[in-house]
């Protein structure tokens, strides 16, 4: 990482808010933007406006122009996050929760799942409930060995209500997902690699190292190409034949300058200089 960074705090939120705010740094002169959910004092437990204002971080990163890949990151290291603030839904009538937890909550997963920016989420500690819903809207999961994964909910009464149930078994399957959400159990980082939750695990002491070598990574490919394959692999398993959805977005992106530029820096053996045009 460079040393370039800066840290702002997203519209609406307030040093002192009891719902948690947002931090927005930026480094690499913009191109990678890190929003950290500040709320330590609640082990990072998710409320709607920390919610509404993480969304509207990421559109604004998108809007930027200059920003090339998202880092979503959570303060403190007791936990990445516990999940739902129980006590902000648990008097909630049924209609109140239909119509403001569950699709809010919805809402602002899928901003994150839909970005057309890469999206990392660093996972340093326990990451239960909507904790890891949040975690499983990103593209990528960078995960400690000392970290814990799961989904509780079916112990409280409930269910997965942002994603979990949804997400988890296009990631690995039904039988493996069942397995954590019926049982309730509770995966190491090392596991959750090994299942195919997390993509990348690494030692607490060599998180920012790891992570740096991954931004490094996605910093190295153009984004135009990358904002059409995270389409495309959305469309996994859907009844669009591979060859449709490929062929379309192939053609796209030779008509990029990015493209002209991938080309000309491979026939010159120098690295290429991508600017997403």
């Amino acid at each position: 990482m460079t040393g370039d960074a800066t840290t702002t705090r997203a519209a609406g939120s307030g040093p002192t808010d009891p719902d948690g705010v947002v931090e927005v740094s930026t480094d690499h002169e913009g191109a990678v933007v890190t929003l950290t959910i500040n709320r330590p004092a609640k082990l990072n437990a998710l409320t709607l406006p920390l919610l509404a204002d993480l969304a509207a971080a990421v559109t604004a990163a998108e809007e930027s122009h200059t920003a090339r890949v998202l880092v979503i990151r959570t303060a403190g290291d007791r936990a990445f996050s516990v999940g739902a603030d129980i006590k902000h839904f648990s008097t909630m009538s049924p209609v109140q929760m239909h119509r403001e937890w569950l699709r809010r909550g919805h809402r602002a997963y899928e901003v994150i799942e839909q970005s057309i920016l890469p999206t990392v989420a660093v996972i340093d500690g326990p990451a239960f409930g909507g904790g890891l819903e949040l975690a499983l809207a990103c593209d990528l999961r960078l995960v400690t060995t000392t970290a814990r994964l799961g989904l509780p909910e079916v112990g409280l009464g409930t269910i997965p209500g942002w994603g979990g149930a949804t997400r988890l078994p296009r990631l690995i399957g039904a039988a493996r997902a069942s397995d954590l959400v019926l049982t309730r159990r509770q995966l190491t980082g090392a596991e959750s690699v090994d299942w195919g939750i997390c993509t990348r695990l690494a030692e607490p002491d060599g998180l920012d190292a790891a992570l740096a070598d991954l931004i490094d990574q996605l910093l190295g490919g153009a984004p135009h190409a990358q904002a059409v394959a995270k389409q495309l692999i959305a469309l996994a398993g859907s009844d669009v034949p591979p060859y449709l959805g490929e062929s379309l977005g192939g053609a796209l992106t030779t008509t990029s300058q990015d493209f002209a530029e991938g080309v000309a820096a491979f026939t010159e053996k120098r690295s290429p200089t991508f600017r997403g045009e």
